[in-house]
């Protein structure tokens, strides 16, 4: 109808993923007497058959949820610190980690899962994994964004030839040069490898079996990483960081999750009547572009701040200083990724997912994770169905950074998924892929979406940018060219995708909840393969 979804809501429960299959296998969950975190652990053992080019238990991320039996707004943290086996000083710079053994980080994920439904779930790991199972021995037709994903790796990793032969053994067991709308999908290691999980639990992999034969892998490929660093992977309770934002409490993981920087764009804005402004006008996209640019030098320089440096960087006093920045007309030039210019505009090797999910007793989760680069590492263990992460081309290996990762610190990480609250009731869980661009993209659509008033999907539809080093910024090419050209004279190097819709401004997922009626509503990206189901 007018060429849009129409609105899915429910009463009962809502799952938004990044695959329809995805989203199914969660919302089976939910009608088997699961709730909203037990349909996070199945939806995301889901996503790693069907999206395995960004999903993997082997991946790491967060979680932030409303947990409805105790009122309140908390954190799970798994990413695991950089391993102590890591040989900072063999590295100079981001690349030499971005794909092989070296690249491998502890995997966060399963554990992440696993802590989820122990803490709050109440279905067995039998049936948190039965879905991912199926899909996986059984096998499912590859979708359009998978089709897409799978052609552009294949000849890179043909490249690698100490990487192609395990990974198309794998994927492509024919060997085939592309693959084609409607190849079937078959993962029968992986199968096994999650039936196992389901039986003996994490510790098949931190502990076990499956650690060993992943860690023995690795050193025979020259990688560093020890089953000692798998046992110290332990997932984290965090209270979450929230500021305030046109009435409602926005909150997000704290450090090391570099979210603040969201936070912090947020904070900015606040202090600008958008709502009266043209939606996507160059006064509108002028302020919220400069606003985003303005945040992510601040995180750049105060990349793990304690807490008494965060209050400080999102205290009244330095926001107004930010805030009077962004009202002069001179250009802003900063950089969006790291502490130095990192890859030219449009060149992201990030892959991440992010999902929503609801249920009927007032839980709320989202839950954003990822392998890394398209395929993570591009290692695959044979016989277990895994692709390993590169999750330390994210450490900042820079001589001279003073974010310089170190054995056994802290990962900061830029994925960031976010709770809202109104009145101290849940009303949005949102989050999105994209890298550096999570807190760009993420602002972008809660100005659609509160400051314009557009519904949610319509939000998450609406023309996004992706913000790059210096004064570089890509936008959807939706946005009007007379309004292109005015940002231009306003500082900005713009230009357009060639298309209307790219993954380069993320994949966004969401569920609102209507506190008067409880009524459920998901959205779900057409930039990828996102769909929302219900039990």
């Amino acid at each position: 109808m007018h060429g849009r979804r129409p609105t899915i809501s429910s009463l009962h429960g809502m799952v938004a993923a990044a695959h329809p299959l995805a989203a199914q296998a969660g919302a089976r969950l939910l009608a088997n007497g699961g709730n909203a975190f037990d349909a996070a652990a199945a939806t995301a053992a889901a996503l790693n058959v069907v999206e395995p080019f960004m999903s993997s238990l082997c991946g790491m991320g967060f979680a932030i949820m409303w947990v409805a039996a105790e009122k309140r707004v908390r954190v799970l943290d798994f990413v695991p610190r950089v391993p102590e086996s890591f040989p900072l000083e063999r590295f100079s710079q981001r690349s030499d980690l971005e794909r092989g053994a070296l690249s491998v980080a502890p995997p966060g994920n399963l554990a992440g899962w696993c802590e989820l439904n122990r803490s709050y779930g109440k279905a067995s790991l039998e049936a948190i994994f039965a879905p991912a199972i199926a899909l996986a021995q059984d096998g499912f037709p590859v979708a359009e964004f998978g089709i897409t994903e799978f052609n552009e790796q294949i000849p890179l990793l043909r490249e690698r030839p100490d990487l192609y032969g395990h990974w198309a053994s794998n994927y492509l067991p024919g060997h085939e040069e592309r693959i084609a709308l409607g190849h079937i999908l078959r993962q029968p290691d992986l199968a096994g490898t999650l039936r196992e999980i389901a039986a003996k639990g994490p510790d098949y992999l931190y502990r076990g079996a499956l650690g060993e034969t992943i860690t023995a892998h690795l050193r025979a490929m020259g990688g560093t990483l020890a089953m000692a660093d798998l046992a110290r992977v332990a997932p984290v309770w965090r209270e979450p960081l929230a500021i305030s934002y046109r009435g409602r409490r926005v909150h997000v993981p704290p450090p090391p999750c570099e979210g603040f920087q969201f936070l912090l764009t947020l904070r900015i804005l606040e202090g600008f009547d958008l709502g009266k402004l043209e939606p996507n006008g160059a006064e509108h996209l002028d302020i919220v572009y400069r606003a985003i640019r303005l945040a992510a030098g601040i995180r750049i320089a105060h990349n793990n701040p304690d807490p008494d440096k965060l209050g400080e960087l999102l205290s009244d006093a330095s926001v107004e200083k930010l805030r009077a920045r962004l009202r002069d007309s001179r250009p802003i030039e900063a950089p969006t990724e790291q502490w130095m210019p990192q890859a030219p505009a449009g060149e992201d090797p990030a892959h991440t997912t992010s999902f929503s999910i609801a249920d009927r007793e007032g839980n709320l989760i989202c839950v954003t994770q990822s392998i890394g680069s398209p395929f993570g590492s591009g290692v695959v263990v044979p016989g277990t169905g895994l692709t390993l992460n590169n999750f330390l081309y994210w450490a900042d290996v820079q001589s001279g950074s003073p974010n310089r990762s170190q054995p056994g610190s802290e990962l900061p990480m830029c994925m960031t998924p976010s709770l809202s609250t109104l009145d101290g009731t849940p009303v949005l869980a949102l989050g999105t892929p994209g890298s550096y661009g999570i807190m760009q993209t993420q602002a972008q659509a809660m100005v659609q979406h509160l400051d314009f008033g557009l519904p949610l999907q319509q939000a998450i539809e609406a023309p996004r940018a992706r913000l790059w080093d210096g004064r570089a910024i890509e936008v959807e090419n939706r946005i009007a060219p007379e309004t292109i050209a005015q940002l231009q004279q306003l500082g900005h190097e713009i230009k357009p995708f060639d298309a209307g819709w790219t993954m380069r401004v993320g994949g966004m997922q969401a569920v609102a909840v209507d506190p008067a009626t409880g009524r459920l509503t998901g959205a779900a990206d057409p930039r990828r393969d996102g769909y929302v189901a219900t039990p």
